[in-house]
């Protein structure tokens, strides 16, 4: 993939550019904080110029964002990102919010239901009701975190991003999808996220049981321009064929509409 600074004499890089950018780096850091990460490692995940991941990185750390460690020379996640997150606890657990909610969707379809929420590159499971079918599809683990690119909750939110940080966060988990998943392409990835976006909703082929499918739908919060999360389903690919795909995708939606009336309310 093209590095994504501008060429010489092209159109200056906007604002809201330089805040995204610097935005990936942090996710970076947080990704590799316990090891840190050299420059060189930076600006090529980032697929950023050197010059230019030097240049944020150089901000980052004067506004105390970012550390250098004075031998190795890698970078850390600064002192002030701990002080802001402790500021930035929510107001409400997204997972109480939901909860009831995807309760009574399992009950409803008797199939198993997942909340995903996204955290940097990767999604996690941070909900799980299981329906009273008795033959149970692939079942994720709760607190079990995935790359954002793999599982259908998390393309679901990946699908509502802009494509250019989509390619950065596939760039990002390139080396562990490679090493997990090594027939997933980004052709693959595209047509679901190109399913997301024309239909609400994805129908997924679960990767670790070939006999399971999953529908899933993205969840959005208030005054948040992309997905928070996702709701899904899995279940044996028996049951997701034809009608009751239609229908199964119709209760998700429903229930994401409700969803995001309860964070609305809660935001107050």
């Amino acid at each position: 993939m093209k590095k994504t600074d501008n060429a010489p004499g092209s159109t200056p890089v906007s604002g809201t550019q330089t805040i995204q950018r610097a935005a990936f780096i942090l996710r970076l850091l947080s990704a590799h904080n316990r090891t840190g990460m050299r420059l060189a490692d930076i600006y090529r995940d980032a697929m950023l110029e050197r010059s230019t991941a030097h240049r944020i990185l150089q901000g980052l750390v004067t506004e105390q964002l970012v550390t250098q460690h004075p031998t190795s020379k890698r970078y850390y996640l600064g002192s002030s990102i701990y002080e802001m997150g402790l500021a930035a606890a929510p107001r409400f657990q997204l997972r109480d919010v939901c909860h009831p909610h995807i309760k009574a969707l399992a009950e409803k379809t008797e199939d198993t239901v997942f909340l995903t929420v996204r955290s940097g590159f990767n999604g996690i499971c941070v909900d799980r009701l299981e329906g009273s079918f008795p033959i149970r599809a692939f079942v994720l683990e709760v607190g079990r975190p995935r790359p954002l690119n793999i599982g259908g909750g998390n393309v679901a939110i990946l699908s509502t991003l802009p494509d250019e940080e989509i390619h950065r966060i596939c760039r990002a988990n390139e080396s562990r999808i490679s090493e997990a998943y090594p027939s997933y392409s980004d052709r693959v990835l595209w047509d679901k996220i190109k399913q997301v976006r024309s239909k609400g909703f994805l129908l997924n082929r679960v990767l670790e049981a070939p006999s399971a499918l999953s529908v899933a739908v993205p969840i959005r919060a208030p005054f948040e321009k992309y997905a928070v999360a996702a709701v899904s389903i899995s279940a044996v690919a028996s049951r997701l064929q034809n009608a009751r795909v239609e229908s199964v995708a119709a209760l998700l939606q429903e229930t994401v509409q409700q969803i995001e009336q309860d964070i609305a309310a809660a935001h107050g």
